[in-house]
């Protein structure tokens, strides 16, 4: 027997079709190229001068060896064949893509949104444009990354995605907050 699966994104039809943004803005990536690397014993140095050449990817600290890496440029089988491929036996890659789910906070009160629930120094002098963080966001775990002054992106196991935009939303009151897919 054939089954006929259909990829959905795990907030379709709980988001979107806003009529306008407001100053500070939620937005869900759609179909984002997301892959862990894990640096083989030995290999963290040479594995983190790798990543931090390649100006295609994003690579986010997540630990001792491990990194998440972020591609726009790249659809999800590409990115984890590059990566094999420049790594070798150096490191392991595994697709995160289909199991992560990124969304963009941005406006001026980003950072205050954020402290409502995540325990982590969100000034730019502890946690500048750049950084990340594996940090708890309410209950759920999170990698948090300071992408710009005003700009974070939180990346959360698909299955808790709209638990995390309820929790956005509520951390987020008072503060106008639209949300939405994002159109890059």
């Amino acid at each position: 027997m054939a089954y006929d699966y259909q990829a959905t994104h795990a907030l379709d039809g709980t988001i979107g079709a806003i009529s306008e943004h407001r100053p500070n803005h939620l937005a869900v990536h759609r179909t984002p190229a997301l892959a862990v690397v894990l640096a083989a014993p030995g290999c963290f140095a040479e594995v983190a001068a790798l990543l931090a050449a390649d100006g295609s990817v994003e690579a986010r600290f997540c630990g001792p060896g491990e990194w998440l890496v972020l591609a726009e440029a790249h659809a999800p089988e590409t990115l984890v064949a590059e990566l094999e491929a420049r790594f070798g036996a150096r490191a392991h890659v595994c697709d995160q893509s289909h199991g992560r789910v990124v969304i963009t906070l941005s406006g001026p009160d980003a950072a205050r949104i954020l402290a409502n629930g995540i325990a982590v120094d969100l000034h730019p002098e502890a946690f500048p444009v750049g950084r990340a963080a594996n940090a708890r966001c309410n209950h759920l775990a999170v990698n948090l990354a300071r992408t710009g002054e005003a700009r974070f992106d939180l990346v959360v196991a698909r299955s808790f995605a709209q638990a995390l935009v309820d929790d956005l939303k509520t951390m987020a009151r008072g503060h106008h907050l639209s949300v939405d897919f994002a159109t890059r």
